[in-house]
């Protein structure tokens, strides 16, 4: 679960520094939500399969998907909402500093739990 919360700190921290430097600004959002997808994506398809072999292991293949998928969905999200947390605070004219580590691991990792709870509901039969 706490997955989410570090992709998304360090997709923030690398925003805020690129919005300060102004390497990157704020019409940029929709370029960097691509860029940002293809690396979580990857990121979570390699955590993913690492994951899985311990759920194989230790509950089965519904378990092995379950927590692969999961760990793929949270990379994602904890990412997307670390990179767009300070474009949100800017255009709000907001210091996009404040999406600090603690509040995008907050929302992130809330987010994954409801994540996790969704799929393994969803593929597991109750």
């Amino acid at each position: 679960m706490g997955s989410a919360g570090n992709a998304g700190s360090q997709s923030a921290t690398l925003m805020v520094r690129a919005l300060a430097t102004g390497e990157v600004i704020l019409q940029d959002w929709k370029s960097m939500i691509l860029k940002e997808l293809g690396v979580a994506t990857l990121l979570g398809l390699t955590m993913g399969l690492t994951v899985s072999f311990l759920g194989l292991l230790r509950g089965g293949a519904e378990i092995a998907l379950v927590v692969a998928l999961t760990m793929q969905a949270i990379v994602i999200v904890g990412s997307l909402i670390g990179l767009l947390l300070p474009f949100i605070l800017m255009k709000l004219k907001l210091d996009p500093a404040t999406a600090s580590a603690p509040l995008v691991t907050s929302i992130a990792d809330a987010t994954g739990v409801v994540i996790y709870f969704s799929i393994a509901t969803a593929l597991l039969p109750l």
